[in-house]
């Protein structure tokens, strides 16, 4: 029996990472466009009846390692080796449920990546930052509550965005996290965040008449929808550029900067690792590097003979 074409194939894998892996949509479609686009260079580059199906089981090595080569063109290193990760994870998933018998992508070697460190804002102007938003509005506070409930707690801005009202515990002070694969954890919120909140849903109730329903979403938007996580970074940007910090910044920036401030004030990796939801130790440890610079400050300033 032939194998699927591989366009058919791709479109199974990527809804089994849904429905079995639990994905969230952002990552399925991203999975879906880097390998929609290897199909192509695979039809453009080696298949010469262009109107007959792409067998998987003719996918070889040396036809992979032309992709890469395609991708170096104009790819960062970064982006090539998560593409690579993608055709590597979809040939895993053939050879598991028999549609070919070796995975072609097993001997090519992910590029080499330097060690990125995460860009992250000092103490003094991630304060400057947040008491830079004025919170006479109802869109001041809902963006006050954002932004306090990110650095509080270090959460992504995409489970930031898929949050509900009951998702938060105020008298437990922790909200509880869906993040990816759909792993749930708990997060601690400070008094500022939970305040923040509060203030919002509170003002959003008498502007609006929304009431408080625990399956609504925690943060809306001026239509009284869900707010995306685009629309967070946009808001953040408009922010910063308003109080003038010269610093790229993200809402993965503010998660970073969570993380090295937690570290550089002695927190334990492990606890640290727990409260970003990272399932490796060595995704955390990026942060060290950065809270090694604190180190050798204060091993300069104390030591007797350095």
């Amino acid at each position: 029996m032939a194998t699927p074409d591989l366009n058919q194939l791709i479109i199974l894998f990527v809804h089994s990472l849904s429905t079995e892996k639990g994905y969230s949509e952002n990552t399925c479609r991203a999975y879906m466009h880097d390998l929609k686009e290897f199909a192509l260079y695979i039809r453009k580059e080696w298949f010469a009846e262009k109107d007959t199906a792409l067998d998987a089981g003719k996918i070889n090595p040396l036809m992979i390692r032309g992709h890469l080569g395609f991708l170096h063109k104009k790819n960062k290193k970064i982006t090539v080796a998560r593409k690579l990760s993608a055709v590597r994870s979809f040939f895993r998933h053939l050879v598991k449920h028999g549609f070919i018998i070796k995975n072609p992508a097993d001997l090519i070697l992910t590029p080499k990546l330097g060690t990125k460190i995460p860009a992250y804002l000092t103490v003094d102007d991630m304060f400057r930052l947040l008491d830079s938003i004025k919170t006479d509005t109802l869109a001041g506070l809902r963006n006050c509550a954002i932004f306090e409930t990110i650095y509080s707690s270090g959460i992504r801005v995409s489970e930031l965005a898929g949050m509900n009202l009951c998702n938060v515990n105020f008298s437990g002070q922790v909200i509880k996290v869906a993040g990816k694969g759909n792993k749930e954890r708990l997060a601690p919120l400070g008094k500022k965040a939970l305040d923040a909140i509060k203030n919002y849903r509170n003002r959003l109730q008498r502007e609006t008449g929304i009431m408080a329903d625990k399956n609504d979403p925690l943060f809306l938007n001026l239509k009284n929808g869900r707010l995306t996580s685009r629309s967070i970074s946009r808001i953040l940007k408009e922010i910063v550029n308003s109080c003038g910090l010269l610093t790229p910044v993200s809402p993965h920036t503010l998660r970073h900067s969570f993380a090295t401030h937690m570290l550089d004030a002695g927190a334990d990796l492990r606890v640290v690792q727990e409260l970003l939801g990272h399932e490796s130790l060595s995704t955390t440890q990026r942060y060290t590097h950065v809270s090694m610079d604190k180190l050798m400050e204060t091993y300069d300033n104390a030591h007797p003979r350095k």
